[in-house]
């Protein structure tokens, strides 16, 4: 009987984890180039032979690798990416990929994004633009050109975010390691005048949200269930 609700807590543990994640998912699904995430559970058996029970593990989180859709704005300061990379940026806590392109030009010249962190080049260092040149001019590889003159390449990174990643801001994602530069620039490239939408379908994750929370209920029924049970099984061999 113990053996049941110690299933069905971890059940509910791994469950309210897996809503947390959809939930967030779903409070991101117009977040310019958000990935959605997923939870991958495993099973973790106890004992040997007739006596081993089977739980579920807490859960390890992982990181959409589906690309959102891209929609035109015209704005020469939008970038969105197309393949497996990612912009980075210098934030408080160090390098931060992220696929929201939306950047704008300071009035030293220094490509931003809308919070203001630097646009890293493919060296690792913020990118210094003329400010008096004008918006301008990526080719497909990122590189940037004003008045016909290269100034500079935007940097395209390449990273595994892992089990359990860390997230920061609202698409920023915090590299376990030093992310490395793209250095085959046709597998990845740069469109300009595009942003990148967020992945998730949010008819999707609200169909998921339902059939999980419905599990969940389920799952702290039984747990009700269990306890009631053991509850009356202490009382009555109690009173004999």
């Amino acid at each position: 009987m113990q053996n049941g609700l110690y299933v069905a807590l971890s059940a509910q543990v791994a469950l309210e984890k897996r809503l947390n994640t959809i939930a967030d998912n779903v409070a991101n699904s117009s977040t310019v180039g958000f990935r959605a995430t997923g939870v991958k559970f495993e099973d973790v058996v106890s004992g040997i032979g007739d006596k081993s029970v089977s739980f579920t593990s807490p859960g390890d989180t992982y990181l959409s690798t589906q690309s959102g859709g891209l929609t035109q704005t015209a704005n020469p300061f939008d970038f969105a990416i197309r393949g497996d990379a990612w912009f980075g940026i210098e934030t408080p806590a160090g390098t931060v990929m992220t696929r929201d392109g939306r950047f704008t030009l300071t009035q030293d010249g220094q490509l931003v994004t809308l919070e203001g962190y630097p646009v890293l080049d493919a060296g690792g260092a913020p990118m210094q633009l003329d400010p008096r040149a004008g918006p301008p001019e990526a080719g497909a590889d990122g590189s940037l050109r004003q008045d016909g003159r290269l100034v500079g390449a935007i940097g395209l990174y390449e990273f595994n975010p892992g089990p359990n990643f860390v997230r920061y801001g609202n698409s920023g994602v915090v590299p376990p390691g030093t992310p490395e530069p793209v250095v085959d620039r046709m597998a990845a490239g740069v469109a300009q005048g595009f942003v990148e939408e967020s992945n998730v379908n949010p008819v999707k994750e609200m169909t998921r949200l339902i059939m999980v929370q419905r599990a969940f209920e389920n799952t702290a029924a039984l747990i009700r269930q269990t306890d009631a049970s053991f509850t009356d099984a202490i009382k009555t061999l109690g009173s004999k």
